[in-house]
């Protein structure tokens, strides 16, 4: 620790109390500090629970404390104490949160916390020499080809990534509109293995998480690995070979082959804009542009700008441009459920950011207390209760609680406007689409040169955009912040399998299946990071989600050199018994209840993005992979090895 006496002091005014207990109880292995008066209230919500509802003396003797004990480590007087054991993990966080966390999540919190890799993903007794035979393909440098490029490097395995875009970043590249940032505490979405303590918001918007993952890329050693403006068009199973030979469209539209032992989708399912089908859109005047097609060359100073739809994007983009526009006009089809989040919009202070940067542990604890609050907690609250009164309202009593609170906030967010109140109060269960955070939308909503229209737009012309009363609402620019076509996984590229058929053939449009997420039937060696069923609804990061595939899939390429196997497919049987378990939750889930539409079903109803399994259970189930699931083919013999 750098930081002089004075600095100490000013940052500890700074600190999260409950997270400065854990250090302190680490430190000086003095229970104490973790029974009364020392025992935070609980934390509620979405907020952090700074000062642990403790009076102020006791706050000053908690900040006393844990100067001396800092103050007797930086200057050597004391040592450093080793991490928490993972059974110790869950009873710390437990007193920290004033609530119970399961034992269970204990070894899953000390990789989060970083405390210690995960132990599974490494060879039995070094690096073989048989990895030097396999070539594997990634595909996309977003966040999580990024990680599986990491993963792959740290193991000595051969690979390729290959990226469409000029640079690394995936989505945090692709969607650049004005305001666009997490609705995931950002102190959350990074990597476990390179934790970012320097974020300056709590929440942080898209340049600065464009450019962790571009430092990630360049720290991890990633960036030699991968050909930019490079696409994946075609990937054909070579039964008898055992590889896979893929097509490669490069940045001048030539075409090369490659032939690699197995491929690693990473394209995640933010990637294909959902452009209406809506008439006259090309003969509109103006620019016309999906929100992940910002043009950044237009200036909206004084312009009528239309924005279509109110869901995350929009939410993000509308009190963004609402100073510089001459007037927004959003179009609303449908409602969306708002929380109130007192760090949306909050910079992280000086003082904060120097102890998650320097006091040992202080960013591990307040990292894994984000994962009890915004992870797995609430997905106990999401199920439909069949015996429950109200279900045109609810699924059960603390779902109508989560109704009665997000509504209390907005009504006071819009005062006496009860016309706009009416127009913006859902009327499905809270959590039944994806919930957004308040980023002064209502605020905004109340401007006088914003207007929220709810007639459905049915076209436009020239200037003007159509709705469904016959109304004619003239425009210069419109955005459509119309979402992504989430359903259509791997829509981008053919994939030919064992049989012949391809993917598409398997799946349809927009009924993609796999196991765990990852793995296909008839599609040896084809493994999936971000694939159906990994989306987190329920809240969490979906980088943990990224971590739990890839580690999955690491160590299945492992076996695959270490016991002599050319190709692995898993087995059908495997695959439907897993999809049938999501279903049947699902179908207990907020997400199917009657009478709600989102983004995560396909036309037939069937919930396809969405895991309903806690983070916890994903992580064991992806721990250690079965050999048992999967059908096997035995490489043949390396000659050189005779």
């Amino acid at each position: 620790m750098t930081a002089g006496d004075d600095e100490l002091r000013a940052a500890l005014e700074s600190a999260n109390l409950p997270t400065l207990l854990l250090v302190l109880e680490r430190f000086t292995g003095d229970p104490r500090w973790l029974a009364d008066p020392y025992r935070p209230s609980r934390t509620k919500g979405l907020d952090d629970n700074d000062d642990g509802g403790f009076p102020p003396e006791v706050r000053d003797r908690i900040r006393k404390a844990a100067f001396t004990v800092l103050t007797e480590w930086r200057d050597g007087r004391r040592a450093l104490p080793e991490p928490p054991p993972d059974s110790a993990i869950t009873g710390l966080l437990s007193v920290s949160l004033g609530e119970t966390v399961p034992p269970e999540y204990g070894p899953g919190m000390a990789a989060e916390a970083g405390f210690h890799p995960r132990p599974e993903v490494r060879w039995t007794a070094g690096r073989p020499a048989a990895a030097d035979r396999m070539h594997v393909l990634v595909v996309g440098a977003g966040p999580s080809g990024v990680a599986t490029a990491a993963t792959l490097r740290e193991l000595g395995i051969p690979h390729t990534v290959v990226e469409r875009g000029g640079d690394v970043g995936g989505v945090w590249a692709q969607n650049d509109y004005p305001g666009a940032g997490v609705d995931t505490p950002t102190h959350l979405y990074s990597y476990s293995f390179l934790p970012r303590p320097g974020w300056t918001r709590y929440y942080a918007k898209q340049p600065e998480i464009l450019g962790y993952f571009r430092h990630a890329a360049d720290e991890l050693g990633i960036r030699p690995t991968v050909r930019f403006h490079t696409t994946v068009t075609d990937a054909e199973w070579d039964e008898a070979a055992a590889r896979w030979d893929v097509t490669l469209r490069g940045p001048d539209g030539t075409t090369d082959r490659m032939r690699v032992t197995a491929v690693i989708s990473c394209v995640g399912v933010l990637t294909e804009p959902s452009v209406p089908d809506l008439p006259g859109a090309d003969t509109f005047a103006g620019p016309l542009f999906h929100s992940s097609r910002w043009d950044h060359a237009l200036d909206l100073t004084g312009r009528r700008v239309a924005v279509i739809g109110t869901g995350a994007t929009s939410q993000q983009i509308v009190p963004a441009i609402a100073d510089a526009a001459g007037r927004v006009l959003v179009f609303q089809r449908t409602p969306q459920w708002v929380a109130p989040n007192p760090n949306y919009r909050r910079e992280v202070p000086e003082g904060a950011r120097l102890l998650l940067e320097q006091v040992p542990y202080y960013g591990a604890f307040y990292r894994i207390r984000l994962v009890w609050q915004f992870q797995d907690k609430l997905l106990a609250t999401l199920h439909r209760d069949p015996g429950w009164e109200h279900p045109e309202r609810s699924v059960n009593a603390a779902n109508d609680r989560h109704r009665a609170f997000f509504t209390r906030h907005l009504e006071a967010e819009l005062g006496d406007r009860t016309d706009l109140r009416d127009k913006v109060l859902p009327d499905y269960p809270p959590y039944g689409k994806r919930i957004l955070m308040d980023n002064g939308w209502f605020r905004t909503l109340l401007r006088d040169d914003v207007e929220l229209v709810t007639d459905a737009v049915t076209g436009f012309d020239a200037h003007h955009v159509h709705t469904a009363d016959g109304g004619r609402h003239e425009a210069d620019v419109v955005v459509l912040a119309t979402g992504f076509r989430t359903s259509a996984m791997l829509a981008s590229m053919r994939v030919r399998g064992r049989s012949g058929a391809t993917l598409r053939d398997h799946w349809g449009d927009d009924d993609a299946r796999a196991h765990l997420g990852t793995t296909v039937p008839d599609f040896p060696n084809l493994f999936l990071v971000g694939g159906p069923n990994t989306f987190l609804g329920h809240g969490g990061s979906t980088i943990h989600v990224t971590e739990c595939s890839v580690a999955y899939i690491a160590q299945l390429l492992v076996r695959m050199v270490e016991d002599g196997i050319a190709a692995l497919e898993v087995r059908e049987d495997v695959t439907a018994a897993y999809n049938a378990e999501i279903d049947a939750a699902h179908e207990g889930l907020v997400w199917t209840h009657p009478g709600t539409t989102n983004w995560f079903r396909n036309r037939a109803g069937r919930v396809v993005a969405l895991s309903p399994f806690r983070g916890v259970d994903f992580w064991a189930r992806t721990r250690t992979p079965d050999l048992a699931d999967f059908h096997l083919t035995p490489a043949e013999p390396d000659p050189a090895a005779g």
